[in-house]
This record gives structure tokens, C-alpha cells and sequence, in this order.
């Protein structure tokens, strides 16, 4: 057959669209009216947002021109796309692959490429789409079953470590991942409507949930279950937003609330945090991924059920996490072994596992937490995660890949799934299609709303159009961020309505690492957060953590703000065993290392006095142009960048001079 080549020539035609485009763009996603679903605030919608900034724009255009190509490439080479014909009759042979959720990278390619489509229409790489639904559709059975190696061979999966008993659909839910290949095809499906308007993934993403519902429950006849791998909560959810239809939502909780029911099903154990039922957690563990994306269900269902049960477990589990199990690159997931959260204060660093896919899932379940809350310290997590632990696992070229991020490498161990350096692919390619998915997703991040408020939760050079219940505003930013402090902030309203303007004051600006004291500041920030309208000083009320400007105040005026940036000496606390005698270097909101190929001659040897006067400069020729911190010992580069240059050492922390 060579329908797949067809596909994979277009795709590859596809490295010609430019992402963040304007021309021909249209109201895509007005089929789908907002809602708050619960929430405080509301997100401004990317179809909204035009982002011209010198640092986002280029990752978020190497996914588009280049990396949602390759991972078409690498799908059907590996066979993804051909599972599906297989299921559905129109091939013949074997399961191709070694995963069970193999066909959640089709999907997941499908989400990233839409999401590019609701900022930057594309009629080549619409039809694309249309022929890769079209692939998805001839593997669905024709009750709405759809996991393509259940299909062809139920018997034989294509990973020893999924249990047969029966050869029978839903057995071994453990880790069969039937469930969690239908969540990502829920989040995919609704993207798509959204970006498109068309039917023809939603269909089958409903016909599929449908079937679900009819499966899953404590009636008579279904099956009392809950999923290994948790993300199908989350799909249903949206499924529901976008249809209104309760049952999506009373299964997506019906699922949660089971977890750690022994009445319910055989419990998976910590592991799958299937240990204890959900409300009662308060520590997180198991496997990082897994977990993130059940507390973005649960925050989902929290809003949405007004459940105070919920809300006060995701704050203890939030707290858990960002004060005793966070890196300070915001990565999670300290243990290669179960791709877990290790105890508390148990972060190493050579062995540190960091999946770039629970860094995404933090990400997501922060922005929920934000929403449901306006708290200012949920974006201070995003901000650290997006600059450090998760650009971290794309490389600069976007065609090579980080499963874990490491936060120190001996150029010996290993770490990236049997290799020391970046990987152009792996046998389990969650971590590549999931940066496919969220990225072009990004601008989604930097304003959210309420009535008669708008927040600007990052610092992106951008246009929003925003629409408040009584005004329409355009806010224009301009900025080199995180390079520099400078921020140039515009409002321009339709009416005279009023409204205010909040601006975050980043957590690093407020002499804090994260929340909760896990990280200290060694030394003193140089300067005082400082805004200017029209360049006369203001004096402003940022106890929130926010700078907030009415409307009438800002009317005709320039906003300048003004975030104090110098080298900032960073410490652990003492409770973390690996990281005592050492300390890490900042830079704004970037977390920096030093790699050897900078420092050859000393590596080893490399130590930080006390006081140490560090200097910053601009290398616009060095990784795609960066802030590099150096003084007579060193030189350091931002985090993310490193291994971008071949195999070597790398570190994080380094150790204090005469310690």
C-alpha cells in the first residue's frame, strides 16, 4: 500500500508553512462558545494571540516547519499509521511497534498540528489531517472501539509487560492503556473541532466515549474499573465542555473517585495512585506522568463540581510536590525506575529521570490550578517549567529529543534511553509527540481574563485581542524577555468601559525560587521592580503578586515595566542530601549550567566563591543567540540548550569553593 508514502510526501511539503501566521486567518473556533466551566478565569484563546517574540516564536516555528513533519515520518515508519489500516481490513500482517499506546502519537500529532491551525490557518496541512482521520476511522470497530492491537490481535500485545488472560477487551486495564489512548484521541478530537469546525475526529472520538460510558459504572452489566494510565478523565471532560453531554463528565469522576476503591477493582497500588481513593492524597508519588495528569482532572472536577474534597486534596498534593519534589528546572520525577516521584527531598541529580511528558502535564495542571484560583504562584511554577524543564526536551534542530532531563551528565551513564546525548527517536515516543502537541499550544499561556479584568501572566513580545463583558481591548507587548527585564505594555480599549490590567511580578523578581522554600537566593537582587507610564515613575499595589492598572489610568499611556536582572547564587535546602556544598546559577527566569565543551580545561575543578562577580553577555551566534554567565572559572548557558553541541559533562550544581 502506499498511502502512507502519499502522506509522508505531503507532510514533508508541509515544511513550508510558517507557525504564528496571520494572513487568511479566520474565526475558526466560533463554534465553540467559552465557558468558564467553573473557573475564575479564562484563558485568552490562541486563536487570539499573535506572537511576534524573538525567543517563543523560533521554538514554536521549529515545531511547525519542522518537527510535526518528522514525527509524521518517524509514525509511519514505525508503523503507527499502518496499525490502524491493519485493524480496519485494508492491510495485512502483524502489530507494527512495541507499545500499547503506540497509536496515541498519531493522535497527539493530529492536536499539535490543529493547535497550529487555529493560529495559523493552512488548507495543505488541513487536508493532511483529513487523510490522517481518515486512517483513524478505518480502525475503529463499529461499535466505537478503537486501540488498533486489541483490534488485530487481542491475544498478542505488543509489549510482554501488558498481562493476557483472556485475550479480551478491558483486561488488564493496568496497562493495557485502551483508556489512555482514548483520552489523548478525546483532547485531539476537540482541538481539531475547534481549529476546523469539522466533524470528523469529534465523531469518532464520540462514538468511542459513547461506547465508554455504556462500558464503564456500577450498573448492571458494566464493568466496575478505573484506567492504568490516567488522561482519558481530562479528554472526557473536554468532550463534555464541548457537548454538554453529563455523562462524559459523571464517568470522567466516576473514574476518580474510584482510584483506591478495593470494592471497586483489584487496586494498581502507588504506582498508577491507585492506592488510596484520590481525596485522601497528599503526598505525590508513582509514576510522574500518571499523576500529573489525574490532578489536572481532578482540579478539572473541582471547578466544575464546585467539590471542596477535591480542592483541598490538589492543594496538599501541589504543595507536596513544589516543596519537597520539584527540580529546580520545575521538572518532576526524580526515579528511573517506575518514571517516578521519588520520597520527599530525594532529588538526585546524574540519575534525576525529569520526563519531558510530566513536565508538559505540570504544566497543564498549574494553568488549571491558576485558573481556578488567580493565584499568582501557579504561573511562577509554568514560568520556571516552560524556560527550563521543558523546552530542555527539543533540540535546537527539532529533530532530536530529551525523554529525560537530566541535571547533570558525566558524558558516560546512559540517561536518554540507552544514549548520553539527544535522540533523534525512541521505541516509546511519548516525549516527541507531546511536544508536538503542547508547543504550537504555548501562546494559549500568556493572558488570561474575568469579567472585567485581564491578566498577563508571561512576557512574550505579542498582540491579544481580548473581549471582556463590557469592552474589547488589543494589548500590545514588547520585550526581549528573558534576555532582559524591559517590558513595553499597550492597551487599547473599544469603550470606556472600566476594566483593569494585572501584571505578574515574577516569583525570581520577588527574591523567591518557588514556592515554599525548597530553593533559596544566596545573594541580594540589584534593584527593585519598578513600572513607568508615559516614563514617570508609578507607585503601585503588587501585594497579590500582581501590578494592577485601572483602565482610566493606562487610557492613551505606555506601560514600562521594569524586573531587575543580575546573577542569582541559588542553594537547596539542607534535606536534599545531593545538592549540600553546591549551588546553581540564575538568570531571570533561566536556569543555567555549565557544559564542557565551554569549559575543557577545568570542569572538574570548577567551584563558585562566595561573592562571586559574575558577568552576563549576549552570544547572538551561540545556541540561537543566548545570554551566556561567565567570570574567570567559568562560562555557563541556559539549561535547556545544553547537548546541543555533542556528547560531554554537564552540571547543574556546582560545588562552593572550599567546601
Amino acid at each position: 500500500m502506499k498511502r502512507t508514502k502519499l502522506l509522508l510526501a505531503v507532510a514533508t511539503s508541509l515544511i513550508l508553512f510558517t507557525g504564528c501566521q496571520e494572513e487568511g486567518k479566520k474565526d475558526n473556533s466560533s463554534s465553540v462558545p467559552e465557558k468558564k466551566s467553573g473557573y475564575q478565569l479564562i484563558p485568552v484563546n490562541i486563536q487570539h494571540v499573535k506572537l511576534t517574540d524573538e525567543f517563543w516564536l523560533p521554538i514554536i516555528k521549529r515545531v511547525q516547519e519542522k518537527t510535526i513533519a518528522y514525527a509524521i515520518e518517524k509514525c509511519e515508519e514505525e508503523g503507527r499509521f499502518d496499525n490502524f489500516l491493519i485493524a480496519g481490513g485494508k492491510m495485512e500482517g502483524p502489530v507494527k511497534g512495541v507499545m500499547p499506546f503506540d497509536d496515541s502519537d498519531v493522535y497527539k500529532v493530529i492536536e499539535g498540528a490543529s493547535n497550529s491551525l487555529i493560529s495559523a490557518p493552512n488548507k495543505p496541512l488541513e487536508k493532511l489531517l483529513d487523510s490522517l482521520i481518515g486512517i483513524v476511522k478505518t480502525g475503529q470497530e463499529s461499535d466505537g472501539y478503537l486501540t488498533t492491537w486489541r483490534t488485530i490481535n487481542p491475544a498478542k500485545p505488543p509489549a510482554e509487560w501488558v498481562e493476557v488472560k483472556e485475550g479480551k477487551r478491558w483486561e488488564s486495564l493496568f496497562m493495557s492503556h485502551e483508556l489512555y489512548n482514548a483520552g489523548h484521541m478525546y483532547e485531539a478530537a476537540v482541538v481539531h473541532f475547534k481549529a476546523t469546525s469539522k466533524r470528523n475526529f469529534l465523531d469518532i472520538a464520540l462514538k468511542n466515549a459513547d461506547l465508554m460510558v455504556a462500558t464503564f459504572g456500577d450498573a448492571e452489566g458494566k464493568i466496575p474499573a478505573v484506567p492504568g494510565h490516567q488522561i482519558i478523565e481530562t479528554g472526557l471532560i473536554k468532550l463534555y465542555e464541548v457537548t454538554g453531554k453529563e455523562a462524559y463528565l459523571d464517568l470522567a469522576k466516576y473514574f476518580l473517585d474510584n482510584r483506591g476503591n478495593p470494592e471497586n477493582h483489584e487496586l494498581f497500588g502507588a504506582y498508577s495512585q491507585d492506592h488510596i481513593p484520590v481525596v485522601d492524597q497528599d503526598e505525590v508519588v508513582g509514576h510522574a506522568v500518571r499523576a500529573v495528569y489525574m490532578y489536572a482532572a481532578m482540579t478539572d472536577i473541582a471547578a466544575l463540581k464546585n467539590d471542596t474534597a477535591y480542592h483541598k486534596a490538589i492543594d496538599k498534593l501541589w504543595n507536596n510536590m513544589v516543596e519537597k519534589k520539584m527540580y529546580l528546572t520545575g521538572g518532576i520525577g526524580a526515579k528511573h525506575e517506575g518514571e517516578a516521584f521519588g520520597e520527599n527531598y530525594e532529588l538526585p541529580n546524574l540519575t534525576a529521570y525529569n520526563e519531558t511528558c510530566a513536565s508538559i502535564g505540570d504544566v497543564y495542571w498549574n494553568h488549571r490550578m491558576f485558573n481556578l484560583t488567580g493565584d499568582v504562584k501557579y504561573f511562577d511554577v509554568i514560568e520556571r517549567t516552560l524556560y527550563n524543564g521543558l523546552i530542555s526536551g527539543l533540540s535546537l534542530s527539532g529533530t532530536e529529543f530529551f525523554y529525560p532531563n537530566a541535571l547533570e551528565s558525566d558524558g558516560k551513564y546512559e540517561f536518554n534511553q540507552g544514549a548520553t546525548t539527544r535522540k533523534s527517536w525512541f521505541d516509546c515516543s511519548c516525549c516527541p509527540t507531546n511536544v508536538v502537541r503542547f508547543l504550537p499550544a504555548m501562546p494559549g499561556l500568556i493572558y488570561s481574563k474575568t469579567e472585567d479584568e485581564v491578566y498577563v501572566n508571561l512576557y512574550a513580545s505579542s498582540e491579544a485581542k481580548v473581549n471582556l463583558a463590557k469592552n474589547n481591548l488589543i494589548i500590545t507587548q514588547k520585550t526581549n524577555y528573558p534576555w532582559n527585564g524591559d517590558v513595553q505594555i499597550n492597551v487599547f480599549a473599544e469603550a470606556k468601559e472600566k476594566f483593569n490590567i494585572k501584571m505578574r511580578i515574577p516569583g525570581w523578581a520577588k527574591n523567591e525560587v518557588l514556592p515554599g522554600g525548597l530553593y533559596d537566593y544566596v545573594n541580594d537582587m540589584t534593584g527593585n521592580v519598578e513600572v513607568y507610564l508615559d516614563g514617570k515613575k508609578e507607585v503601585v499595589n503588587s501585594l497579590d503578586g500582581y501590578i494592577t492598572l485601572s483602565g482610566e489610568k493606562i487610557e492613551g499611556k505606555t506601560i514600562a515595566l521594569k524586573f531587575p536582572m543580575n546573577v542569582r547564587v541559588v542553594e537547596t535546602s539542607l534535606q536534599v542530601a545531593e545538592n549540600r556544598g553546591k549551588v546553581a546559577l540564575e538568570y531571570g527566569p533561566i536556569v543555567y549550567a555549565i557544559e564542557e565543551i565551554d569549559n575543557k580545561s577545568n570542569f572538574d575543578a570548577i567551584t563558585i566563591p562566595s561573592n562571586d562577580d559574575f558577568k552576563v553577555q549576549m552570544e547572538q551566534n551561540l545556541l540561537g543567540g543566548v545570554n551566556t554567565i561567565f567570570n574567570g572559572n567559568l562560562k555557563a548557558i541556559p539549561y535547556y540548550a545544553w547537548s546541543n553541541r555533542g556528547t560531554g559533562k554537564m552540571k547543574v550544581w556546582i560545588a562552593k569553593e572550599n567546601q
